[in-house]
């Protein structure tokens, strides 16, 4: 049996306009990117010598991205909101973001995670916020504290030690918030 998926793009039950159908668009989408990101640095670190320590914190993040996509996948079918209509755009260009700040180093790929997951920090506390629903703002809450433990390994790990790392991390800010902003309504 075919397992159900939500809407196309456009073809949505739900109004796609309203705010709480937006913000979880934009949170589907959003974990879809984390997944992609940690599987590309995931293919770089195991194929090349390393000391097997970023590819276990890469693993185990994975995962729990893997979890929140898979929540995200479960409340869009259940409250019948498409997902965004750029998601074949943001699946290569966060396997992009992977792949190159893997190749970058260690430090970059920490680096990644830190500028990815204080966006999404504050993404999710905006939602917190807003989010009338209990069962829905726990959910939120609980993904923002991984997120947030997310963010703090990478510093601890080195993030900030990356070449250019201001530049790095302003550069990849910048383009999840846009990816945030088109999303929304897309």
């Amino acid at each position: 049996m075919r397992k159900p998926r939500p809407p196309r793009p456009g073809t949505s039950i739900n109004t796609q306009n309203s705010e709480l159908s937006q913000m979880l668009r934009v949170d589907h989408a959003g974990e879809m990117a984390a997944v992609e990101i940690y599987k590309a640095q995931l293919k770089v670190f195991n194929s090349a010598q390393n000391d097997g320590k970023i590819t276990k914190i890469l693993a185990h993040q994975e995962q729990e991205e893997i979890t929140h996509k898979t929540s995200f996948d479960k409340i869009l079918l259940d409250r019948a909101i498409a997902p965004t209509i750029l998601e074949p755009i943001w699946k290569p260009l966060s396997q992009f973001l992977g792949y190159s700040t893997a190749l970058m180093g260690i430090n970059a790929a920490h680096a990644c995670t830190q500028a990815v997951e204080e966006v999404i920090e504050n993404h999710y506390q905006e939602q917190e916020d807003k989010i009338d629903d209990c069962d829905l703002k726990q959910v939120i809450i609980k993904f923002k504290e991984e997120e947030i433990a997310h963010k703090n390994q990478a510093i601890e790990e080195g993030a900030q030690n990356a070449f250019a790392f201001p530049i790095l991390s302003s550069a990849i800010k910048t383009g999840c918030r846009t990816a945030i902003a088109l999303s929304h309504k897309l």
